[in-house]
């Protein structure tokens, strides 16, 4: 990650400390749920006023596996910062165990935080559509199972109407043989995965499923887009 995404993460982290440290003088430990709860949505306060300030804006997608997500997006030029985590369930505070068995309502899902001067929510879409297949139900090769539906979370009515403008467009256009089966469903709320999900290609790229169904994605993707790529 650039320097400035490292800045921005570094503050974000010490205002998410600041507030921990408030809430817990002001409300003590009256109940470990509700604490966790309320810290949730105020580290996810001070973030969207972070991206509000830089005028950076955030896209959720789910296509099957976060890892081969956040590998791919990541390397896009004007993507700021790819976290991997959980959308669209009903549970509250998942963990990666509980999303597997299919029973939590999540999707695994990349959140992505993104400067539109340099890439707009467009191109992002146009990447999500291609570097996965939309017209499986809730399946991407091996990987079966509700949380790896294919599935937008806009953020506002903007990426609604792109959203659902780019599937219509690409179902008559039957730029697949079966119909897409994405989701477009607003974006509630994201739990971010446990930390040894995140950056995992660039730190395990010779791990099997990495080596197998990554790397020939990532490459792939690398030759599609090759004029969005960050220049290393």
């Amino acid at each position: 990650m650039n320097n400035d995404g490292n800045k921005m993460n570094t503050l974000t982290r010490n205002l998410s400390k600041l507030i921990f440290i408030s809430l817990f003088f002001c409300f003590g430990c009256n109940n470990n749920n509700n604490q966790s709860t309320n810290i949730l949505k105020a580290q996810t306060k001070v973030e969207g006023s972070m991206s509000m300030e830089n005028n950076y804006e955030t896209a959720t997608f789910g296509e099957g596996c976060f890892w081969c997500t956040e590998a791919v997006f990541q390397r896009l030029k004007g993507v700021i910062k790819v976290e991997s985590g959980y959308s669209g369930g009903d549970v509250p505070n998942p963990t990666y165990e509980a999303v597997c068995t299919g029973k939590t309502g999540h999707a695994e899902c990349s959140q992505i935080t993104f400067d539109p001067k340099i890439i707009s929510y467009s191109e992002l879409l146009e990447v999500f559509w291609k570097t996965h297949d939309p017209t499986t139900l809730n399946r991407q090769g091996n990987d079966a199972g509700t949380q790896y539906r294919s599935v937008i979370f806009y953020h506002n009515d903007e990426q609604k109407q792109l959203a659902e403008k780019s599937k219509f467009e690409l179902d008559s256009a039957k730029v697949w043989n079966s119909p897409i089966v994405t989701e477009i469903i607003p974006f509630k709320i994201f739990f971010k995965a446990e930390d040894y999900h995140h950056d995992y290609y660039n730190q395990h790229g010779s791990q099997p499923y990495c080596s197998f169904v990554i790397t020939p994605k990532v490459a792939k993707f690398k030759k599609i887009f090759a004029d969005l790529l960050k220049k290393n």
